[in-house]
């Protein structure tokens, strides 16, 4: 499967996050108001969703990164010379009068305008530098699972989680409650491994939580798997999504991961597990006592996340709320 070979990347968990304090989030969407979806079936309330999004969503490029060949209008007040309209290069750069060469690969307008403001200090004093994307370059963007239409989409601008779910033709029957994004490591970042984002669907599409409705980028793969699903991540050999069928035990899904890293911390495994009130109740393990049978071992449940910390990271879950409500990431910068 295609998530596999992204997962694989992807490492401790790094952020946990509740919704109720997630009004401001590097992801979170400029979305519609909510709508009543109280009675109505998942696929309907996406399809709902969607349509009151389209009607009410004003453009916005506060979260669209630029990438290469997209087209830029740049223009500084009391600057002639800085009037352009370029190109972005294979590399990511634009060359400018005054300025000189500069990166503009992964960064949002306002972080463009902020760097040629900077550089323009020396020559001119209290300038306003505006940067407008006159052309997107097209961005492949995967969706998979349990949608209607399975694939690679190219699409130009920025774009939503909700966005690609309705691109891909809506979720199928048999969708289960979560879906996770795989996100390849930032662009200009020196860190190799991938992000993941975990999302709530019954949280986004059931009870409105639009802070859910991430923006998504190219290189991004969507997945939505099947009910009847597990997550193990963090100190695992091979993290991932994996189906359970019938009774599945934790020792029985870190064997499905393939076993545990050298540097695992064996004695504080979490399980975060959905409680039905839109939030995951966390339950700590000793991996070493339920496999000597001094504890039992634990039955699992359909979407459980379990999180095996390395054991170099002191206190790493002190601080953490012992409820999450929505989404959580794994894995970047650790």
């Amino acid at each position: 499967m295609i998530y596999k070979k992204y997962f694989v990347h992807s490492v401790l968990i790094i952020s946990i996050f509740l919704v109720s304090h997630c009004g401001s989030t590097e992801y979170a969407a400029r979305t519609p108001p909510t709508v009543d979806l109280a009675s109505k079936k998942k696929t309907e309330k996406l399809n709902e969703v969607i349509m009151v999004s389209a009607a009410t969503k004003t453009a916005t490029l506060d979260d669209y990164r630029i990438g290469p060949e997209d087209l830029l209008e740049i223009e500084a007040y009391n600057v002639e010379d800085l009037k352009k309209t370029l190109r972005v290069n294979s590399q990511g750069d634009i060359a400018l009068p005054l300025v000189g060469i500069i990166n503009a690969k992964g960064k949002t307008t306002s972080e463009l305008e902020k760097i040629i403001s900077e550089k323009l200090d020396r020559y001119v004093q209290e300038t306003v530098v505006n940067v407008f994307i006159k052309e997107y370059r097209s961005q492949r963007i995967s969706v998979v699972g349990a949608v209607n239409n399975s694939q690679v989409y190219a699409v130009t601008g920025q774009r939503y989680l909700i966005d690609m779910l309705m691109t891909a033709g809506g979720l199928k029957e048999e969708a289960g409650n979560v879906c996770y994004i795989i996100r390849p490591s930032q662009m200009n970042s020196t860190n190799s491994r991938a992000e993941t984002l975990v999302i709530d669907l019954n949280e986004l599409l059931v009870n409105g939580n639009v802070v859910l409705n991430v923006a998504v980028f190219t290189g991004d793969v969507i997945n939505v798997p099947r009910g009847g699903v597990i997550f193990v991540d963090g100190a695992v050999k091979n993290p991932g999504a994996f189906n359970i069928k019938g009774k599945t035990t934790f020792i029985q899904a870190i064997t499905m991961a393939q076993g545990l890293n050298s540097d695992a911390q064996l004695g504080d495994i979490r399980i975060f597990r959905d409680n039905g009130k839109g939030e995951r109740d966390v339950i700590t393990v000793d991996y070493e006592a339920v496999r000597k049978g001094d504890n039992p071992d634990i039955l699992l449940a359909e979407n459980d996340i379990i999180i095996v910390p390395q054991s170099q990271v002191k206190n790493f879950f002190n601080g953490f709320i012992g409820t999450l409500k929505g989404f959580i990431t794994f894995g970047k910068g650790f």
